[in-house]
């Protein structure tokens, strides 16, 4: 029935407060509603878009936006690498605007390229194997972690005997994308290797980005060597390129003396021996070197683990090893070797002879000079290549060296086809590293669940029974004793915690649910409220019930319990919600992993993820108690609404 009749309501002073009780209302629901929408919207940032603050994530609405989180996904949130695939100079994601134009032509010759070659697992990597700077779990580092546990083991201690890593749990599991470009990172030798190469070989073309010589040289070799700007190296070079793009690697060395410099000390000190060929006129030189740092054959075979019968049997190597001595012998033979000398000309910089070898006899093998020889065998001369993409007049290439791979365009063509999918890959990807972390991470539910509703159902019998005692038996000491319930509560949880801890190590307790129960068991306040409204129901009630033999047990459960199902409920949404929030104590009192609750479990994870995890984590934990509220919300509602009509 409604507080003020409909003739009430036409008073103008009576429409004045129902408009403001409205407005109210709505300012009041919504200061609600934004910091959960805020949180949402944060739940679904990376790197890219970690300082935006809107309640509807940008991406979900702007292509732009979501072409940006695409990119970096793409490249593992490692802006270097773009530099070098893309030729770019954008100084963040931010700033990577999708392509101009696309020529699809040149984007299905790269396909074809790519089906053809069948590249090695070094010539390129895959994307969203990494998120250093969002800290989560991507899509393709879940795919590969649940491929190991479907192929291999899902026990992780099997995994890594099979795999030879030392991952500490499934969270832990983790794929570094090395960028086998620079001459410091080499493949390994290890089962993970092959493994996960043979993995990405199958993940779609969208997802990889192969490894560019030619931007490697101009992004981190000569930007490195000359400042940012192309003025200095067009001083020393005599050149006029208005930007780094401009500048192509050759393949061989340079007839220019002054680019020959550069090109020599590239590929000679820095360029990854993977990408380094040498020509079999080499061999001699290669076999006089190995004599003269081994010795006899036998000294070789030895070490190399062979068999060869003499020097000359030891052939070039047209491909280096991953590593041994081999590899070490060949970057040696490379960057240069002086032979030792004796003791009495150790002084003389003459003796022992220098091997290096020659830098004619060099040459640069990488996934930019495959793509122009797949091209030039295709297609024969460089004007059957325009005329195949359509290319004339200034967009026409005038030599096989000036044409890239087009890796960005190709990144697009695939990313107008997903934007539906990876829309949704970016808005659920932190709950799943969440849901994952808290299902796989120790027995985080089982305790929480264990510890909540233990505690839910001791607080709901032993203060109940407190109170009825006080309210039914009317104690001559009765408010002294509610006095001192009421001055536990002056003391802050902090403040008794160490007490609390000390006690239980003194009983031998820590480590257990009951270590975790006990102290909160009976609450101060609880019983105050209870006894109140004890106190208020209707003494005839208990005599009646007396008078047909009721026992007292009879009369607190059958009618006590049920006339207070209201206050029950909310001493029972107080107790779970103390509990399922406990954190310090928890992790004080129960300090072995095993028994670590929830709201520990989710500590960790947020210490070690980024902020959208985290925004992701307090979603997920809030959803257990917005669950039980509305579980409890219509008896609480029953407790008010009743008492008021009567």
């Amino acid at each position: 029935m409604p507080m003020i009749s409909k003739i009430g309501r036409r008073n103008f002073k009576t429409r004045i407060l129902h408009i403001t009780i409205l407005v109210l209302l709505v300012a009041g629901g919504v200061t609600m509603v934004y910091p959960f929408l805020l949180m949402f919207a944060g739940s679904t940032k990376s790197a890219v878009d970690n300082n935006e603050m809107s309640i509807i994530p940008t991406f979900l609405k702007d292509d732009t936006k979501l072409y940006h989180k695409h990119v970096e996904g793409v490249f593992n949130e490692i802006l270097e690498q773009l530099h070098i695939a893309y030729d770019s100079e954008a100084i963040s994601f931010e700033e990577v605007n999708p392509p101009t134009q696309v020529n699809e032509a040149m984007v299905d010759e790269w396909r074809a390229f790519v089906a053809d070659a069948r590249l090695p697992g070094y010539a390129y990597t895959c994307g969203y194997v990494s998120a250093p700077r969002s800290q989560t779990m991507c899509k393709t580092l879940r795919a590969y972690k649940n491929h190991v546990r479907d192929t291999l083991s899902k026990d992780i201690a099997e995994a890594n005997e099979k795999l030879g890593t030392e991952i500490h749990d499934w969270n832990s599991f983790a794929v570094s994308p090395a960028q086998f470009q620079n001459r410091v990172i080499m493949p390994n030798e290890q089962p993970v290797t092959q493994h996960f190469w043979a993995f990405k070989e199958d993940q779609p073309i969208s997802d990889k980005t192969w490894f560019s010589v030619d931007g490697f040289y101009k992004k981190m070799y000569l930007k490195s060597h000359y400042t940012k700007e192309i003025k200095e190296y067009n001083e020393k070079h005599d050149t006029d390129f208005e930007k780094y793009s401009d500048i192509r690697l050759t393949r061989t060395v340079p007839s220019e003396p002054k680019q020959a410099e550069d090109w020599e000390e590239f590929v000679r000190m820095t360029l990854n021996p993977l990408w380094i060929r040498a020509d079999q006129s080499a061999a001699p030189l290669y076999r006089e070197f190995l004599a003269a740092k081994y010795g006899g054959i036998e000294t070789l075979n030895r070490n190399y683990g062979t068999d060869y019968a003499s020097y000359a049997d030891v052939p070039l190597m047209a491909e280096v090893p991953f590593g041994g001595l081999p590899l070490a012998d060949w970057m040696a033979f490379l960057s240069g070797w002086k032979e030792p000398v004796a003791p009495e000309v150790a002084g003389d910089k003459t003796a022992g002879k220098f091997h290096k070898i020659p830098v004619e006899l060099l040459r640069v093998h990488s996934v930019d000079f495959m793509f122009r020889d797949f091209l030039e065998a295709k297609h024969g001369s460089i004007e059957k290549v325009n005329t195949q993409l359509g290319l004339d007049g200034d967009e026409a290439y005038t030599s096989f060296i000036d044409i890239l791979t087009p890796q960005k365009q190709l990144h697009y063509v695939e990313f107008k086809k997903r934007t539906a999918a990876l829309r949704k890959e970016f808005i659920v990807r932190n709950y799943i590293t969440t849901v994952e972390y808290m299902l796989l991470h120790g027995r985080g539910i089982i305790n929480t669940v264990i510890y909540c509703s233990l505690t839910v159902i001791l607080a709901l019998l032993v203060n109940p029974l407190a109170a009825y005692a006080l309210s039914r038996y009317k104690l001559p000491s009765a408010y002294k004793i509610l006095l001192f319930l009421m001055l536990t509560m002056a003391f802050p949880p902090m403040v008794t915690q160490i007490p609390v801890f000390i006690m239980l190590r003194e009983f031998n307790m820590l480590n257990t649910f009951a270590a975790l129960i006990l102290p909160g068991i009976a609450h101060g306040y609880s019983i105050f409220l209870l006894k109140g409204f004890f106190d208020s129901l209707p003494q005839e009630l208990y005599e009646s019930a007396s008078l047909d033999g009721a026992g007292e047990w009879t009369m607190f459960w059958i009618i006590t319990m049920n006339l207070s199902k209201p206050v029950l409920a909310v001493i029972g949404l107080q107790a779970f919600t103390s509990a399922y929030s406990n954190f310090m104590f928890a992790l004080l009192i129960c300090q072995d992993e095993s028994m670590w609750t929830l709201m520990v479990w989710l500590y960790q994870l947020t210490t070690r993820s980024g902020d959208g995890v985290m925004y992701a984590a307090l979603l997920i934990a809030a959803i257990p108690t917005f669950l039980i509220f509305a579980f409890c919300q219509n008896i609480i509602m029953r407790g008010i609404v009743v008492p008021s009509e009567k």
